[in-house]
């Protein structure tokens, strides 16, 4: 921990997903337009050791890291708004603090104390915070869920001592709440916000900073009640509108004076904010000259965080191409039902993306997806999962293997063209044990994956048990599949193309968690510029006038 550090704790009340991690990542935006070094971690107070096992239902997506941490989902807002590559130790949970605080006593590390909540499990949490706050001017700490949970209580304490430990100075404390809007009433309304501060300030915690979440505009005479109920000075509330884009928000709380205020109070030296780039990059996704269309066939479209890195992406992709995107969803079952709108949804797109997954669920669906890219020289960017299944198309429907399939699903198929990797077999325990994190992927010269990243090695972050089979590589060559990036150390399959299609690429890494809205993915920067070729060059009808949104579902 450097002794000039500075600490700025974000909590959240009244409802959960308020936007806690979209307003620390855009605190990291705006000091890092300062000129200063940031760093951003999550404490999630769950059980789990971490995000690995959860269900998208519950938590959404999982996020992976360079080195093979499986977390949450804000960690990708992170990277993404401050463009640093952050690590384990930017997300901490209940499961690891306890787990190390236990592994402590059975080492004797306390010399036979009583372990408890208070002083031990506070100052795990705390050791914690510090760990990622070497070399940097500011550590944002997000603290998830919300005030009153009782599963947060240690770690809400913890931020509380943290204060006295390095001095008030150097610590903010940012409250977001919720301002509702009763439409009946007309009204937006202050009481949940000013029982959250009652809330925090009963634990401890005097917050310096509130941000309100708010569908309207919030007046003078409001924020004056909020800084008279929650002792706030008046200048220190701030309202975060609903906006078009999340990237729209750093440049809201901008204008509002929230990066000013956090570096005065913090006695920071800073320069002055260079937000030209994010400013130009905004506009470019609020009124883009022309639009394409991309489906994204997957098994969870109705949940907006299950593909979260993989739209936001496909956005980047559009942004490198000065253009903007429409994503459709399509549910990979009622493509497998021969649903005619999860169809007509295919037919309008001008690029195909099968992102990651596991399960048999909708796999047939997939399948009809890919092939109908194959089919009709429509761009697809296949992505873990998509390029498993598009080596087992390929192989059904070129090289005429009608029970080609990957082990995972037909353990007994006689043409196993994905199997499970040897150091997975017999593997029971399911957290931290797949195959993780960034590894080296050798490229091909003059092939469309070559192209895109213009150098011969790359470092690309995986999350996956099983594997393109070696056994049937000369066979799916020689029908065409061209095998454009492999793993230098184990010979392991990694990005899949077809030589006589304008842009069809599959990868087993996950090229959406090194994806940047100012420095976009190679891979989706050309995908999206080939769906703009199609766009241009071929009459793809619009069919999503007839879309069902039980069936698929459309976003800007």
């Amino acid at each position: 921990m450097s002794e000039n550090t500075r600490y700025i704790f974000v909590t959240g009340g009244v409802v959960s997903s308020i936007g806690k991690g979209i307003v620390a990542a855009s605190l990291g935006t705006l000091m890092k337009a300062r000129g200063l070094r940031v760093t951003i971690q999550k404490l999630d107070p769950y059980i789990n050791v971490d995000a690995g096992t959860m269900n998208p239902y519950q938590h959404g997506e999982v996020y992976v890291t360079d080195d093979g941490a499986e977390t949450d989902l804000d960690l990708g807002h992170y990277e993404r708004y401050i463009d640093e590559n952050l690590g384990k130790s930017n997300n901490i949970t209940t499961g690891k603090v306890y787990g190390a605080v236990i592994e402590k006593e059975r080492r004797g590390d306390y010399l036979g104390d009583t372990v408890r909540v208070i002083p031990h499990i506070t100052d795990q949490i705390k050791e914690s915070v510090r760990k990622v706050s070497d070399d940097t001017d500011i550590a944002i700490v997000e603290v998830g869920g919300t005030v009153g949970d009782i599963e947060g209580l240690p770690f809400l304490e913890a931020i509380r001592q943290f204060k006295y430990d390095v001095g008030p100075e150097r610590v903010l404390y940012v409250h977001v709440t919720l301002v509702p809007h009763i439409g009946a009433a007309g009204e937006l309304k202050t009481k949940p916000t000013q029982h959250s501060v009652k809330e925090l300030r009963a634990i401890g915690i005097q917050p310096d900073v509130i941000i309100c979440r708010t569908e309207k505009n919030l007046s003078d005479d409001m924020i004056g009640k909020i800084s008279l109920y929650t002792d706030v000075p008046k200048d220190s509330v701030f309202a975060s509108r609903d906006v078009q884009s999340i990237y729209e928000v750093p440049m809201r709380l901008e204008k509002q004076g929230l990066g000013d205020l956090v570096v005065r109070r913090l006695g920071l030296e800073a320069g002055a904010p260079d937000l030209e780039t994010w400013k130009n990059m905004v506009k470019k996704l609020k009124k883009p000259p022309e639009t394409v269309r991309i489906s994204v066939v997957g098994k969870y479209i109705e949940l907006k965080d299950a593909y979260l890195s993989i739209v936001e992406s496909i956005q980047h992709g559009a942004i490198a191409n000065d253009i903007g995107v429409e994503i459709i969803r399509v549910d990979a079952s009622h493509l497998e039902e021969g649903l005619e709108e999860a169809e007509a949804a295919l037919r309008s797109s001008h690029g195909i993306l099968v992102p990651g997954g596991f399960g048999a669920r909708g796999i047939e669906g997939k399948i009809k997806a890919i092939q109908y890219a194959r089919e009709n020289k429509i761009p697809y960017l296949g992505i873990c999962y998509g390029m498993q299944w598009a080596v087992v198309e390929f192989a059904r429907n070129v090289l005429g293997w009608s029970d080609a399939h990957s082990t995972e699903v037909d353990p007994d198929t006689s043409h196993p063209v994905v199997f499970e990797m040897k150091e997975q077999k017999g593997q029971k325990q399911l957290g931290g044990t797949m195959r993780l994190g960034a590894y080296t992927c050798r490229l091909r010269k003059k092939t469309k994956s070559w192209s895109a990243y213009q150098v011969q090695e790359v470092q690309e972050r995986h999350r996956h048990r099983f594997e393109f089979n070696n056994k049937f590589r000369t066979e799916l060559e020689d029908a065409g599949l061209v095998i454009s990036g492999e793993n230098p150390e184990r010979y392991l399959v990694e990005v899949v193309e077809l030589k006589d299609h304008p842009w069809f690429v599959a990868c087993q890494f996950h090229p959406e968690f090194r994806s940047r809205p100012l420095r976009a993915h190679p891979l989706f920067r050309e995908f999206v510029g080939a769906a703009l070729q199609v766009s241009r060059t071929q009459q793809i009808p619009n069919l999503l006038e007839k879309v069902v949104r039980d069936h698929v579902s459309v976003e800007a």
